[in-house]
């Protein structure tokens, strides 16, 4: 073992690291989040939850992340803590998947063509391959996830036959073997292996690094045991960070996570070396192989799993007696629906950016409800001023605005993070957007200043403006409630009705104007009067262009262009009949009623 053998081992340790990470990252990204969202509507059923964990961990490969998550889904309170228990002992099952992907470093081909092909320098180095043809070559974003996610795999197994190459020359180092020997011994083993899996934070890459270490042939089982069981314990760490600062749940979900561990681990090596004790396991003196640890780290995980699962209550009300609650301190029991809603965005939801992704968007549909809610109840203000109405909506106006400082600082996160090309338009998209419903809800205040304007100084619409006003407020109410609800949905069909309908909104303010102007000649409109009548068909008309915005974005989406919107609306105006005959529908649906001279 010369200092060429160590910067091997450095080399492949780096690769196997790295190859993990993009294995495990290009996994989240294919499933788009999808997977993880599955655990925000996890069942009652703890069976079902159990398997869920299980799944979800097997196809991100990171028991870290799954617990994590669930230490923000806690905190959140999308999901409660009896149901985190079991999501966690399904992680736990689910992590050991990758203990058997590094295992097949060891497969070894014997003398068929197709034997050959099953060796991991062979079958890597043909996946790398169409890996780098799916990368340079394809246009497609999921066929580059895919490419991505093949070069990780064959990285991770190029780096885990480089660690196994350079430690192979140990076998013939008396001290080496001397060196584990010490390990055998329960509690040393179990130590040394907690240590290194809270060090990298990972418990596959440890187990990993574990099975590259058996090329030597010097690493005994009775060895390997205990560090496996210290590896289980040393994975903890990564959800306990992630609760420092949290609430008392989240910071008992990651206790729950660590008792589960230590208490398996306990109750594991009692039992396997009372059986060894009474039975003498021959495989103990035996040198350990990555099929064996991966055998070991399965059964572990699973009996454990099996033995515990009776006393998931235990563990919960173990949690809360380490965590207490203050005696002077009482949780609030009803909190503003708003204030739960922004647990949504939570740093720990960044390590998986497709479902912060998708928590972005469920706050920016609740931001759009309250800025529609907003306009509505300005325009009840035109026509029955309500000083408490007044006041309701200044407090929508202040959280659409608070949606938005929170919104846009969480979507910066978000957006440097590594991000599907999906999600990355997403991100864009719902930045603009939720400047369109801030600046919608501020015309709404605007509205309702002008209402109390008109309300304070005793001024009334003439019946011709009324009426006027009236036919524009619905469609206004109209255009405001399919752009929200083309946004929502993400309804193309509903998205095309937005500009034909803000076309007529634009030509319903152009009359209204020139209406306006001319009962200020005949001196039926005061100027005073006619000062709010024009602030009112503005904010209305900026509404409506606002809407435009959101419609637009609902088409960028789906047709993963950035089209500008001057753009798309020339496209739309000069080619398409579809629009023509929505406009002139809209045109009919609208229109004014005529008035003799004197009340126009």
């Amino acid at each position: 073992m010369d200092i060429f053998n160590v910067l091997n081992l450095l080399g492949g340790l780096a690769l196997f690291l790295f190859g993990m990470k993009l294995l495990g990252d290009n996994l989240e990204k294919l499933s788009g989040g999808k997977l993880e969202s599955v655990l925000e509507k996890v069942t009652s059923k703890p069976v079902m939850a159990v398997i869920l964990g299980a799944g979800v961990t097997a196809a991100i490969m990171s028991s870290s992340v799954t617990t994590v998550m669930v230490v923000g889904f806690v905190n959140s309170g999308i999901m409660k803590l009896g149901q985190a228990v079991y999501i966690i002992m399904g992680a736990n099952v689910g992590s050991t998947i990758a203990s058997w992907i590094t295992s097949l470093s060891s497969l070894s081909g014997g003398g068929t063509m197709l034997l050959k092909f099953l060796k991991p320098d062979v079958f890597s180095s043909v996946l790398a391959f169409i890996g780098i043809i799916f990368v340079m070559f394809c246009k497609s974003e999921k066929k580059h996830i895919v490419g991505r996610l093949l070069l990780g795999f064959a990285i991770l197994m190029t780096g885990m036959e480089n660690m196994s190459s350079s430690v192979s020359g140990l076998k013939d180092v008396p001290g080496f073997s001397d060196l584990f020997l010490m390990f055998s011994n329960p509690v040393l083993g179990m130590l040394v292996g907690a240590v290194l899996t809270a060090a990298i934070q990972s418990s596959a890459a440890s187990v990993g690094i574990l099975q590259a270490l058996c090329a030597t042939g010097g690493v005994m089982f009775s060895s390997v045991v205990p560090i496996i069981m210290g590896q289980n314990i040393g994975t903890c760490i990564t959800a306990m960070l992630s609760a420092i600062g949290a609430k008392k749940n989240a910071k008992r979900t990651a206790v729950v996570h660590l008792y589960f561990n230590l208490i398996g681990t306990i109750l594991f090596m009692c039992i396997f070396y009372a059986l060894n004790a009474l039975i003498d396991f021959a495989f103990m003196d035996k040198p350990a192989t990555s099929t064996g640890i991966a055998i070991i780290h399965t059964t572990f995980n699973i009996t454990a799993t099996v033995l515990l699962f009776p006393a998931a209550r235990l563990l919960e009300k173990l949690a809360c007696l380490t965590v207490r609650d203050k005696e002077d301190e009482k949780e609030e029991k009803q909190k503003k629906e708003f204030e739960k809603e922004f647990e949504l965005l939570d740093d720990r939801f960044l390590e998986v950016p497709g479902l912060a992704t998708e928590h972005c968007r469920t706050l920016t549909i609740k931001m759009s409800e309250l800025a529609k809610e907003a306009v509505g109840l300005s325009v009840e203000q035109l026509f029955e001023y309500d000083e408490k109405r007044d006041k309701k909506i200044v407090e929508l106006e202040n959280l659409v605005d608070y949606y938005e400082d929170e919104l846009g600082a969480y979507m910066v996160k978000v957006s440097g993070k590594s991000l599907s090309k999906a999600d990355s338009r997403t991100i864009s998209i719902l930045l603009h957007s939720i400047g369109d419903f801030e600046r919608i809800s501020d015309h709404a205040v605007n509205i309702s200043e002008a209402a109390q304007e008109k309300h304070e100084k005793n001024l009334e619409f003439s019946e011709a403006a009324v009426v006027e006003l009236k036919t524009y407020a619905k469609a206004l109410h109209d255009i405001v409630t399919i752009s929200f609800e083309a946004f929502a949905k993400e309804d193309m069909r509903l998205a095309a009705k937005v500009e034909p309908l803000e076309e007529v909104i634009d030509s319903l303010n152009f009359e209204l104007k020139k209406r306006h102007v001319n009962r200020l000649r005949n001196g039926i409109c005061t100027i005073e009067m006619g000062f709010i009548f024009s602030d009112v068909t503005t904010s209305f008309e900026r509404i409506a262009d606002h809407c435009s915005n959101v419609g637009i974005s609902i088409v960028q989406r789906k047709n993963d262009a950035a089209l500008e919107s001057h753009i798309y609306i020339d496209q739309i105006k000069a080619a398409d009949e579809v629009f023509r005959e929505k406009f002139e529908k809209y045109k009919d649906r609208y229109a004014l009623p005529e008035f003799e001279e004197e009340k126009l």
